[in-house]
């Protein structure tokens, strides 16, 4: 069939993409163009090959899925963004779907119901797992400021403070606000468990 829906494959486990390619393969209307294993393998193979639908995860090295779908996004505009994640956080909904993503589904997700994902993401529907979008709605957006964000994730790998502060070009006072700040809004005791909550909730 020359009018397939072509597929581009990103995830950074070979295991994941040749079993995806593998299922999707099976569909009559449905072929794997391209793979990749990173962002920014993403965005060459997506100027490339200028698929139909870019079939995204989101954890990964280097270049992350969010920051992926915005550089697909923009090296091939008609192609549609598919988030297919093991992080069902809403969090990373929000995030996914700021960043231009048409749909929002797990990995566990039936095949059958992945291959429907696509075909209703290629007609121009949106689609997103029910059970997250709910959470998302009860969750809120993301309180994190972009420098909370950025002084939490290093927090998380146990830098110190002053580290950090080198990291950012902040001075260490500055970073303890951010760090204080950061804390209060995702309800913690300390940085470790505000870096932990973020990280749950797909905010960071």
């Amino acid at each position: 069939m020359s009018d397939r829906i072509r597929l581009l494959l990103v995830d950074d486990q070979a295991l994941v993409r040749g079993a995806m390619g593998a299922l999707l393969g099976l569909e009559p209307d449905l072929k794997v163009v391209g793979e990749a294993a990173d962002g920014g393998a993403a965005e060459a193979e997506a100027a490339r090959l200028r698929p139909d639908v870019c079939l995204m995860d989101i954890q990964m090295a280097g270049v992350d899925g969010i920051a992926a779908t915005v550089a697909v996004r923009a090296a091939s505009p008609a192609t549609r963004v598919l988030i297919v994640t093991t992080f069902a956080r809403a969090g990373y909904l929000r995030s996914a779907m700021d960043a231009g993503a048409a749909g929002f589904i797990v990995k566990d997700a039936p095949p059958a119901e992945l291959a429907a994902a696509v075909r209703r993401v290629h007609a121009g529907a949106r689609v997103v797992d029910p059970a997250l979008a709910a959470e998302s709605l009860f969750d809120g957006a993301n309180p994190l400021t972009e420098r909370e964000q950025q002084v939490l994730r290093l927090s998380a790998g146990g830098a110190p403070v002053a580290a950090i502060a080198r990291e950012v070009f902040l001075s260490p006072g500055t970073v303890r606000n951010y760090l204080s700040t950061s804390i209060g809004k995702t309800g913690a005791a300390n940085r470790v468990q505000a870096a932990r909550i973020a990280r749950e909730k797909g905010w960071i």
